[in-house]
């Protein structure tokens, strides 16, 4: 067999040199995300033939891109539910321009080489595999584009990531949280001064940056935690700056053994990235201890110590169950140490938002309208109850109130542009507002 260190060097390479003509930003960041996660599988069910696999089969799939360190029986069990070699999850997208597929094709080709020389398989499944996608793939010809035919077109150049101080005027945009912004200049404040005590030969003790956020539904927690990715990658602290959302359902299985490997492809796709952990506390139901959660938990946490440079970890829910939730666990109460909480909006700040969808939009409000809106959401936060939804009450009202408008502009013969975009008091009259 290959060594491993040599296996990863040589698959990395070619990894890197495909993603570097990946010109499309929104087709690099599928690659990012999902090509490791891809080739690992096709290696499984490639090697599987051959027989049980062993702890060099482990050393080389752990080669492999940024992976989650997997034992041999854990690998064998993944390997057990592999079926065929299978489409790429991004065939679909890179089939749309002839000249990404065709290099795709023979990325493939190579590494299904690579995969097949390291472990000394004798697996014959490749390519028929490739035949399969050959015959499907639109490979460009070399012959010359006849007289006056156009001149192929460019390609866009990919957008500028967006600058640190653009990012934290985003964050200033946001409605209220103003605790929540100070708290998250504050983080950003204290990433800077390591970077500078590193580079001044001063000694920078321990820090997390996994975070626990904690209130009631609605009130702006995955718009934050998307941004502080994108801050958090500004700064180099994040390799790729993503945000995989998640909660109990997309990490815990049905069977024994199986919640880990569940696991292990999320934290895959959330790797140079943040993982926003939902419901955070339904890993954790106080009246099961034996609940599969435990498992999803455990490797949770392996992988925040082994990907500690790379990856950030944000739990969120109510806070009387983010509490709990912290403090079943040991490794959770050292790794989680940073809470920011994101109190209700009041009644001035649901109209702000009431108001920010309608511009979005294209809506205006009459000055009657304007006014019961703002007496509405005032009764509406005086009212709240533990269900309420803050800014997503203030979406559902915004659609139910277009919905009304809508069936008021039907019955008339000719609207004008000025009866399009207006809602009124009768718009506005519904259920949640009195």
């Amino acid at each position: 067999m290959m060594n491993a260190a040599a296996f990863g060097k040589e698959y990395n390479d070619l990894m890197s040199a495909f993603q570097a003509r990946l010109t499309d930003p929104a087709l690099g960041e599928l690659f990012r995300r999902d090509g490791d996660v891809f080739f690992r599988r096709c290696a499984l069910v490639l090697w599987k033939e051959d027989g049980p696999l062993t702890q060099d089969h482990a050393d080389l799939y752990n080669a492999m891109g940024r992976t989650v360190a997997v034992p041999p029986e854990t690998l064998q069990s993944l390997a057990d539910q592999m079926g065929p070699l299978r489409e790429p999850p991004f065939w679909t997208r890179m089939k749309g321009t002839p000249d990404v597929a065709q290099a795709f094709l023979a990325l493939l080709s190579q590494t299904l080489d690579l995969l097949v020389r390291a472990a000394d398989s004798k697996s014959q499944a490749v390519q028929p595999y490739l035949d399969s996608l050959g015959g499907k793939a639109p490979i460009p010809t070399e012959s010359p584009a006849p007289a006056g035919a156009d001149s192929p077109r460019p390609q866009a150049e990919p957008e500028p990531e967006p600058t640190l101080e653009a990012l934290l005027a985003e964050l200033d945009d946001l409605c209220g949280l103003e605790t929540v912004k100070a708290d998250v200049r504050s983080l950003i404040n204290l990433v800077k001064v390591r970077r500078l005590r590193e580079e001044a030969g001063l000694p920078v003790p321990p820090m997390s940056l996994h975070l626990v956020f904690q209130g009631n539904p609605g009130t702006g927690k995955t718009t934050v935690a998307r941004l502080l990715a994108r801050l958090y990658k500004a700064m180099g602290v994040l390799s790729q700056g993503q945000l995989v959302e998640v909660d109990r359902s997309g990490l815990v299985a049905g069977y024994v053994g199986q919640t880990a490997l569940k696991t292990q492809e999320v934290i895959q796709k959330a790797l140079g990235g943040v993982l926003f952990l939902d419901e955070a506390y339904a890993l954790a139901p106080q009246d099961n201890p034996n609940d599969f959660g435990r498992e999803a938990i455990e490797t949770l946490l392996k992988a925040m110590e082994d990907h500690r440079r790379d990856f950030i970890v944000i739990v969120a829910g109510y806070t009387g169950e983010m509490d709990r939730f912290i403090h079943s666990n040991p490794g959770l109460e050292s790794r989680f140490n940073k809470y920011l909480t994101f109190a209700d909006y009041d009644g001035q700040q649901l109209m702000e938002i009431f108001r920010s969808l309608c511009r979005k939009n294209g809506y205006t409000l009459t000055e009657e309208a304007g006014t019961r809106a703002a007496e509405g959401f005032l009764t509406l936060y005086e009212n709240r109850d533990e269900n309420f939804g803050n800014a997503r009450e203030v979406r559902n009202l915004f659609e139910t109130a277009i919905a009304r408008q809508a069936d008021r502009v039907a019955e008339m013969e000719n609207p004008t542009r000025e009866d399009l975009m207006t809602l009124t008091v009768e718009d506005l009259e519904v259920e949640g507002w009195s």
